[in-house]
């Protein structure tokens, strides 16, 4: 399994299908802002967004986005915090500030966010 720093400087991608995508490293998700959405709640429901850890990599479900590629704007990222596995949640230095954006063809970016990015609380 990479890690996350191991992924941020290799320019490794993840993928996305439809609404499932699929991060090649293990987080614990606390923070994503997809569009106008603030989701806080990853919990298995009927609104909002699924994380899942399987052995291999981190899989989140946008159940109110039922295509990635088609629901986000081109020039929009979907912004997330997360800290990686094994880290100290409670430790705010270990939180991430991320960015992933569908590119075409399944493949999914992921890059670093600028410290200066304001998440809406």
């Amino acid at each position: 399994m990479k890690s996350l720093d191991e992924i941020l400087q290799n320019n490794i991608s993840g993928m996305y299908y439809g609404n499932r995508v699929l991060l090649p490293f293990h987080c614990t998700v606390l923070k994503i802002v997809i569009e106008k959405d603030i989701i806080q709640d990853f919990s298995l429901r009927e609104k909002g967004a699924y994380v899942n850890e399987t052995p291999e990599y981190t899989e989140i479900y946008f159940i109110d986005y039922p295509d990635i590629e088609a629901n986000i704007s081109r020039y929009e990222n979907i912004k997330m915090v997360i800290v990686e596995k094994g880290k100290d949640i409670f430790d705010f230095s270990t939180h991430k500030k991320i960015a992933i954006k569908p590119e075409g063809n399944h493949v999914l970016s992921v890059k670093e966010l600028d410290e200066n990015i304001i998440f809406i609380e």
